[in-house]
């Protein structure tokens, strides 16, 4: 053993520091292809949206400095206070629903039945469809003359509701159809969580004779609650960042009861062709989206039960 160790070569006090920062450079050489696909996709992007915030610009380019002229006008345009209302709306209409639906269809299906198979697929096939092909199929859904909605109506005897064209129901069809789109994602991940969770904690709680709903509320939401935290920050910033449906299903209206923050930011970028004011809206967004974020971290993480 001794003769072992006089054999081994004695790293001498220049050698640390080259194995130090050979192994600093080779951690960045690994770390560089996602550094220059975030750089090229998603800070070069922000850096600018930031910097033509400050223009009057259009699609070709900046062409005069406006200071905070654009950020003044969209807090006082009504438009834009509009859209702040109807994107408040549609994520306190949408997250909840979602999170209570895909919740309730978890516990449902994660116990070990023949056949419950079949339901999983069913309760999670949303997921595997595009936002395009679900919002056409709700499309004809609201139609007012062969929607499913208008033929439940006519048999029941009530009066057919123009869905997406009354400026009262509108939002509230749009959020129907953005909950059915997002509850096949948030059951499968939150089915996931139930089924990591230890089974002798049930058979421990069934042996001392408590309840299903004392053990729900004990054992299941405490040791749900990082996978709770998860899906929950998650549709909150998918909801605040929400297009597809709204394009398809209203462009916005009627009288912009549907015109949410990211589809004013499309409509003044790509219609009115007013690029300083998109990018002002754009920043606005990703500061809510930020500070809710950091929100839900600094309040909600202080519930997560982490094993």
């Amino acid at each position: 053993m001794n003769a072992a160790r006089e054999l081994q070569p004695v790293q001498t006090e220049e050698q640390q520091p080259r194995k130090s920062r050979f192994a600093f450079l080779e951690g960045w050489l690994y770390l560089l292809p996602s550094i220059i696909l975030f750089s090229v996709f998603v800070f070069y992007p922000m850096f600018r949206t930031i910097y033509l915030s400050f223009f009057l610009a259009d699609q070709i380019g900046p062409f005069e400095f406006a200071g905070l002229e654009n950020y003044h006008y969209i807090l006082r345009s009504d438009s834009f206070q509009s859209s702040i209302k109807a994107t408040v709306l549609f994520v306190l209409f949408t997250v909840p629903a979602t999170i209570i639906l895909a919740l309730f269809l978890a516990l449902l299906t994660s116990e070990k039945i023949m056949g419950i198979g079949i339901f999983r697929t069913f309760f999670s096939s949303t997921m595997g469809m595009s936002v395009a092909a679900s919002s056409v199929i709700w499309m004809f859904m609201y139609n007012p003359s062969i929607g499913v909605f208008s033929k439940i109506a006519e048999w029941l005897g009530l009066p057919v509701i123009q869905w997406l064209q009354n400026p009262d129901y509108a939002l509230l069809a749009v959020s129907l159809s953005t909950i059915w789109m997002s509850t096949g994602f948030a059951y499968l991940i939150l089915l996931g969580g139930l089924q990591n969770i230890d089974p002798h904690l049930y058979e421990n709680a069934r042996v001392a004779g408590v309840s299903y709903f004392y053990q729900l509320r004990r054992i299941t939401l405490p040791m749900l609650s990082p996978t709770l935290f998860f899906i929950i920050t998650v549709s909150f910033i998918n909801a605040f960042q929400t297009f597809g449906q709204i394009d398809i299903l209203t462009k916005g209206g009627p009288v912009e009861s549907t015109n949410v923050i990211v589809y004013s930011i499309y409509k003044d970028a790509f219609i009115n062709n007013d690029v300083g004011s998109a990018s002002a809206q754009a920043v606005i967004l990703f500061f809510c989206v930020l500070v809710l974020t950091v929100l839900q971290f600094k309040l909600g993480e202080k519930k997560v039960h982490y094993r």
